[in-house]
């Protein structure tokens, strides 16, 4: 029987630092060997997904926290945010100091000081752990390199906005932002606390899913989805079988089916194994 997989990206088939453990590549690539369609699932924008991750080998691609929808190369939706919106965000976080960078398919746009305190995180990372070089080195330093500095950040083709953390809490961001974008807290970690993400209201994984389904005409029944962050838990929800990773946070275990392992520990691996997926 063929199933359906959906496969967030950062801590559940990367880790910590970015790194995808080869456990996962295995996984991924024996499930589909085995007949079943495995997609990337994430809030990532398409510019974000780098060659280490696409080489593993999907059938598509769910984007900007369900804003994009890529099958078999072909393009069944990309949603957008409206300009003024990005206008009114760029103004508020320069003015409160808050470093960001916005993300469509062609690029990410950094404001002035976001590529500079990524480079902080490296240099914090490697000096903590000085055996981090390699992980650093496929993991976020990508990620650094492909953030594009000095261009116009007023722009038409913006999926979704992620911002660091800062001394403004993610409270006032929402009293500020609730009634035009999608919040979600601390979908990356290492940016700390007060971070976060802005999609389109409405628009969430799980509406993707649903309209994915509905395009290769596949039943809900025959769906799996990985996640470990607040933005999985309407995906884990959605399908027939929502496994939260080791390490996802409290409220996304909470309402999953399963509980596997952490992506360090193998989770992935572990439960298609025991799903017989692998």
């Amino acid at each position: 029987m063929r199933n359906v997989i959906f496969m967030d990206i950062d801590g559940t088939l990367v880790n910590e630092n970015g790194v995808i453990p080869e456990s996962a590549k295995l996984a991924v690539r024996e499930a589909r060997k085995n007949g079943h369609l495995v997609f990337i699932c994430t809030g990532r924008s398409k510019a974000e997904l780098f060659l280490e991750i696409l080489e593993i080998g999907f059938d598509g691609i769910i984007g900007a926290a369900g804003g994009y929808i890529e099958v078999d190369e072909e393009v069944i939706l990309h949603e957008r945010l409206k300009t003024e919106d990005v206008k009114h965000l760029i103004k508020f976080f320069n003015q409160h100091e808050i470093d960001f960078y916005l993300e469509s398919n062609g690029g990410l746009f950094a404001s002035k000081n976001c590529k500079k305190r990524i480079r902080s995180i490296i240099e914090k990372t490697l000096k903590e752990n000085h055996e981090a070089k390699q992980e650093v080195e496929k993991g976020i330093q990508p990620f650094h390199d492909a953030l594009i500095e000095g261009e116009d950040l007023l722009r038409e083709d913006i999926n979704k906005i992620s911002f660091l953390g800062s001394d403004v809490p993610i409270e006032i961001i929402s009293e500020e932002f609730g009634s035009k974008f999608t919040i979600i807290p601390s979908t990356v970690p290492v940016f700390g606390e007060n971070s976060g993400e802005l999609s389109i209201p409405g628009i969430h994984k799980a509406t993707a899913i649903e309209k994915l389904l509905e395009h290769l005409k596949i039943d809900k029944k025959d769906t799996f989805a990985y996640g470990d962050g607040l933005n999985d838990i309407e995906m884990l929800e959605f399908v027939q079988y929502g496994i939260a990773m080791g390490n996802a946070k409290d409220a996304v275990k909470k309402i999953a089916n399963d509980i596997t392992d952490t992506h360090n520990e193998g989770g992935i691996y572990n439960s298609f194994k025991k799903y017989a997926l692998v």
